[in-house]
């Protein structure tokens, strides 16, 4: 087998771990917003064990993608889509803790259920979607896709503002509310993040087929 097809096999391999690494933050993203709507610390505990599988994940693929870069001779193109690769795993161990967090905090509403919040699961489903379809445009190398998720970070800002604004509302009904406001909105403001991460990711994506990122 040639330096080049073991190249390309250790690329697939590389695509298969970012692959895993996206389904586990996606799951945890989902355990933390079932955390939120039931309360139940199952949930917490699911969130948390997920998150240091994803830890253990970033640590494996960055060991591959520095292997790559010093075994092998990559061209420009494979040196973009391993450098993409580690500024991947950065922001997407960093959606893992975010939702950790989020999940941690619901354990300070004391079960108190405030239904009105009707958009902070509309963020969870929306940068869910985001991740996935992040991670897809990795693996695809396809850049109008990353290019729609880099766009898409607008629909959580928008929906972080509705957000604050039905929290605020609803202190003015009941100033008992405070409290568990508070603590929703922190939890709004972490998915937020979390779209940030990944428009990040999206961003890696474009650079990884273009060579051109935004901030460069």
């Amino acid at each position: 087998m040639s330096t080049r097809n073991r190249f390309d096999e250790q690329l697939e391999i590389l695509n298969s771990h970012i692959i895993d690494m996206g389904t586990l933050i996606e799951r945890t993203i989902s355990f933390a917003a079932m955390a939120l709507i039931t309360q139940e610390e199952e949930y917490v505990q699911k969130t948390i064990a997920i998150e240091e599988e994803i830890d253990h994940q970033e640590k494996q693929i960055e060991s591959l993608c520095m292997k790559l870069l010093l075994r092998q001779q990559p061209v420009a193109s494979d040196l973009r889509l391993i450098s993409s690769a580690l500024k991947m795993i950065t922001d997407m161990e960093r959606i893992g803790d975010q939702a950790r967090d989020i999940a941690e905090i619901t354990t300070f509403l004391n079960g108190k259920q405030i239904e009105q919040i009707k958009h902070i699961p509309q963020m969870a489903e929306a940068t869910i979607k985001m991740v996935t379809e992040s991670v897809n445009a990795f693996v695809m190398r396809d850049l109008e896709l990353a290019l729609s998720v880099a766009k898409s970070d607008d629909i959580i800002d928008k929906l972080f503002l509705k957000v604050r604004d039905e929290l605020i509302e609803l202190i003015k009904i009941d100033s008992e509310n405070g409290a568990s406001a508070i603590d929703l909105l922190m939890i709004a403001k972490y998915f937020e993040r979390i779209g940030d991460h990944a428009a990040n990711i999206a961003e890696w994506v474009v650079y990884a087929v273009t060579g051109k990122h935004k901030n460069g």
